[in-house]
């Protein structure tokens, strides 16, 4: 089973950065009972992103941009998890948005340009037109909501003028990532963090009712270089089960993270993480046994 330790120490300032930044963002709404789609929305301005817009599908999206900060053509589309579509195991939320974007937190240590982009009907947008609650329940991977996002990072690429990209995905949104990946063209690559990529196995594991309404990443062949890392700690995504699955998705590239659990402490592995991907003219800091960067 191919592991990494973690890099905790070598990336403790820009840790405390990112807390640092959402304990002050936070702050400033908790204070006045936010919603969850505002508190995203004063993390993402305390970062200096920029909130967009976006039409897909028929729906408007939100999303939030970052310039590079370094040299780099390839843009990186981000994608959170799930949220919270149940209340309870009997209730159904109103609002899906997640409470814990760690995604966006893991966008703001990334110095290329990049955007995090929100589904159909969250962040704000669960009384649209066409949401209904199913969208971000046993839909959630469905079709209408694979299209949505990739109609909407085409037509960001086009306007901006990006020609590839790499798709990152924490949990139901590493799901995501690789049902878009043979609709979006020029994707190089994607990664997952504690992904979701067999909803029918997740649901069998858990005891949930089937997702009947959504795609199965698992039915989907790979079709560009996939990384997938999972906690070894995880409750959620239990490496015991979703480790074969990954390895079999891409061998070599699956990686075991000793102590890490489902949504902590992925910041302290994401510079590592990233360059992997992009290790520059010198070989870069491999993770141990994963196999080699992509060319």
């Amino acid at each position: 089973m191919t592991q990494v330790r973690p890099v905790w120490v070598a990336r403790k300032s820009r840790w405390r950065w990112v807390r640092a930044w959402t304990l002050s963002a936070l702050c400033a709404v908790l204070a006045g009972c936010a919603s969850p789609a505002a508190r995203v929305y004063a993390l993402a301005a305390a970062a200096g992103f920029q909130a967009l817009s976006l039409e897909g599908g028929g729906f408007r999206l939100a999303a939030f941009y970052k310039p590079a900060t370094s040299p780099n053509p390839v843009l990186h589309v981000y994608l959170e998890g799930d949220g919270t579509p149940w209340e309870s195991r009997w209730r159904i939320a109103q609002d899906p948005t997640p409470r814990h974007p760690l995604m966006l937190r893991l966008m703001a240590l990334d110095p290329a340009p990049a955007l995090y982009l929100g589904r159909p009907c969250y962040y704000g947008h669960a009384q649209d037109a066409g949401c209904a609650p199913a969208l971000w329940t046993d839909r959630r991977y469905g079709p209408e909501v694979v299209e949505a996002l990739a109609a909407a990072v085409r037509g960001f690429v086009r306007e901006r003028g990006f020609r590839r990209l790499r798709l990152f995905g924490h949990s139901g949104g590493g799901a995501l990532a690789v049902l878009l990946a043979p609709r979006l063209p020029g994707t190089l690559a994607l990664v997952t963090l504690a992904a979701n990529l067999d909803s029918a196995a997740w649901t069998a594991y858990h005891g949930y009712s089937p997702l009947a309404g959504s795609l199965n990443p698992a039915d989907i062949a790979p079709v560009v270089a996939e990384y997938h890392y999972l906690g070894a700690d995880d409750p959620v995504i239990p490496p015991q089960v979703f480790a074969p699955i990954a390895q079999k998705r891409s061998p070599g590239n699956r990686v075991i993270v000793p102590k890490m659990g489902h949504g902590c402490c992925w910041e302290a592995e994401w510079e590592l993480i990233l360059k992997r991907l992009d290790p520059g003219p010198a070989p870069g800091p491999h993770l141990p046994g994963s196999g080699p960067a992509p060319p």
